[in-house]
């Protein structure tokens, strides 16, 4: 019975792993995603061939108009 409980406890933690090696690829070609799109952006921002807007402030949702 002790043998059978390590085995499972065993595969278990092999397979949380894999999964966390799984997630920090994701992570990772992300990551690689936002540079590429940063890069891309400041050589438009340099170029004068894109604007960045300032952020506008969030209106609150209580004056927001209500339809019924």
């Amino acid at each position: 019975m002790e043998a059978n409980h390590s085995e499972t406890l065993e595969r278990l933690m092999e397979s949380l792993i894999k999964m966390v090696g799984k997630a920090n690829q994701k992570v990772d070609g992300l990551q690689r995603r936002v540079i590429q799109l940063e890069t891309f952006i400041k050589e438009e921002k340099e170029r004068g061939t894109i604007r960045i807007y300032p952020e506008q402030p969030q209106e609150s949702a209580s004056s927001t108009p209500h339809i019924s």
